[in-house]
């Protein structure tokens, strides 16, 4: 399999599959393809980890496409304005863990399941839900990145604290846990709200330059009213 990312504000990645190469993705989330594509869509892996996704924010079925020719072209685009990650999961072992909704396209042979954080604290108030997506397996998986990416190679025991919903990844070996800010004045005229991300190495860790949730509140005194 080739790909190429192709466009910056709302880009897709386009890849060329050899007849037999397969590849899938959430449902709805191809943009364009030429002829020679075969699509068949399953509950990936039987329903109770068709439910587990659901969970974690994709949807339960996914959609899978095969070439049936060689030079055969397919596009999965992002669904907001930012950036679209391509990751070698053969060169991490120990996987991958997602937020709900990084997940856009990858080759068969990587498997996505349900991770549940280690910590119940992070799960009730991160913001993106207890239950999160491994990823794992020997190719390449496709993140949708909402802005820019940034990665940080975290040391063991250094500390990373984010602002909730601007996690887009992180190796196993990171611990995710959620930080109270503290004092009143803060919580309620800092503007972040009442919970941080504390991310600690050693690990990789992915976060994105914007949070769609802050960005849709911000749009939502702009939209006509009912009672307008």
């Amino acid at each position: 399999m080739e790909y190429k990312i192709i466009g910056q504000t709302v880009p897709v990645v386009e890849m060329t599959l050899n007849s037999g190469e397969s590849v899938y993705t959430q449902s709805g989330g191809m943009a364009y393809q030429t002829e020679g594509i075969e699509m068949k869509t399953n509950a990936r892996g039987g329903i109770m980890k068709s439910i587990g996704r659901m969970f974690a924010g994709e949807s339960m079925f996914m959609a899978n496409y095969t070439a049936l020719k060689d030079g055969a072209k397919i596009a999965f685009a992002s669904t907001v304005p930012g950036s679209v990650m391509s990751i070698d999961l053969s060169k991490m072992p120990s996987g991958l863990i997602l937020q709900k909704g990084a997940f856009l396209c990858a080759e068969q042979n990587i498997e996505i399941s349900v991770a549940f954080t280690k910590r119940i604290s992070a799960g009730i108030f991160g913001g993106e839900g207890f239950v999160l997506q491994k990823a794992t397996g020997n190719g390449r998986i496709f993140l949708e990145v909402d802005g820019d990416s940034i990665t940080k190679e975290l040391a063991p025991g250094e500390i990373l604290k984010v602002d909730t919903g601007n996690v887009v990844a992180f190796e196993p070996s990171v611990s995710y846990e959620i930080e109270t800010i503290k004092g009143l004045k803060n919580i309620f005229l800092g503007g972040e709200g009442l919970f941080l991300t504390k991310l600690v190495g050693p690990g990789k860790v992915v976060i994105q330059s914007q949070n769609i949730q802050d960005f849709a509140g911000r749009l939502i005194p702009y939209l006509p009213s009912s009672n307008n």
